[in-house]
């Protein structure tokens, strides 16, 4: 099927911002279509929602169950990551492997050559290199830059964002207001979407990736008390881990999962100058099996160790094959092995990798 550039699958969730999108996309004189990927097999609720956001735009709507699809890429290594005494961001997982793998797969079935999301970032064109970057998004509070980092060229180069222009989401809410949109005074969506009541600690249980009881320890290997499991805790945590009597606030500076321990310590011992990460991607680069371009050894880079981190100034070296180390300015508060570090020249993101 030939490919119409005049035509773009949004994926649609019924929320504000891809509600929002499908209006900034008509501007630009394009023929939107919905597109809904139901990731449980029972979302017709949210289905419902995304449907109803179609027809009051006034565009053709698509879905799709991708339930075993997410259950292999996301939820499996999801809950193996909180075995391993790890912490996991599954959107990160999932919008390579899941989210534009259906959205580019529905597009080329459909002969859209457009594909469109309502994340806060943008993608630019490096023409002298052929190669698409995500960049922020105009908004600092909103930017997703982070989460797209795993993005492969033939998705950034299909791919539009229109909301990476958009500074202030009352400025959405009120576009959607004088359309007269059901959804205008949504609250944002802040859970995991695939743990409906927002019961992280049941859903692990459930799968057996809750963890067992084991000691809490001091960095000398004393047993301070007992912990619930290594998924109850996280790198920095310091509530929630119940009267220990040490006359002081304790916080986890790492999970042993071989011994079944949290260790615990003072708020400076999690301040680390060097962190390193595997399973890097870099844009442009992804068959690189070292994991970094020969060109980016020794650059001075900014980087994010977890979404909500300010970035920091850094040095970006090759540490071994596959393993990347950055050589942060000012250390860095708990960094996380599990999590992204995401690392940028200005507006562009580079790449990335999980911190090991």
């Amino acid at each position: 099927m030939s490919m119409d550039r005049n035509k773009v699958l949004l994926g649609l969730s019924g929320g504000v911002d891809s509600t929002a999108a499908v209006f900034l996309l008509k501007e630009k004189g394009l023929e939107v279509t919905g597109f809904y990927f139901d990731v449980l097999g029972d979302q017709d609720e949210e289905e419902a929602r995304a449907r109803k956001a179609a027809e009051d735009t006034g565009i053709p709507f698509l879905s799709v169950k991708a339930a075993d699809l997410f259950e292999k890429e996301v939820l499996t290594p999801f809950c193996e990551t909180y075995r391993n005494g790890q912490t996991p961001n599954p959107c990160i997982l999932c919008n390579p492997a899941v989210k534009f793998s259906l959205m580019i797969q529905a597009a080329n079935e459909t002969g859209a050559y457009w594909i469109a999301t309502g994340h806060y970032a943008r993608i630019k064109e490096d023409p002298a290199a052929g190669i698409y970057y995500v960049h922020k998004g105009l908004s600092e509070k909103r930017d997703q830059s982070y989460m797209l980092y795993r993005l492969p060229q033939a998705v950034l180069s299909r791919l539009l964002l229109p909301l990476g222009d958009t500074a202030e989401k009352d400025d959405l809410r009120d576009m959607l207001r004088k359309e007269g949109l059901f959804n205008a005074d949504d609250r944002d969506s802040q859970d995991i979407c695939f743990i409906k009541d927002g019961d992280l600690e049941r859903f692990l249980n459930e799968r057996d990736a809750g963890g067992f009881p084991g000691n809490f320890v001091d960095k000398s290997g004393k047993i301070l008390g007992q912990h619930k499991g290594l998924s109850h805790y996280t790198i920095g945590q310091r509530k929630g881990l119940g009267n220990l009597g040490l006359g002081k606030p304790a916080f986890v500076l790492a999970l042993d999962p071989e011994k079944n321990e949290v260790v615990l310590g003072d708020d400076p011992d999690l301040f680390s100058q060097t962190v390193r990460a595997d399973r890097v991607f870099f844009s442009g680069f992804e068959s690189n099996t070292d994991g970094m371009p020969e060109q980016y050894e020794g650059m001075q880079v900014t980087a994010k160790i977890r979404y909500a981190a300010a970035p920091a100034p850094a040095r970006l070296h090759q540490e071994s094959p596959g393993i990347i180390r950055l050589d942060f300015e000012t250390p860095q508060r708990a960094a996380t092995p599990g999590q992204s570090v995401v690392i940028y020249q200005g507006d562009q993101v580079l790449g990335g990798g999980f911190i090991c």
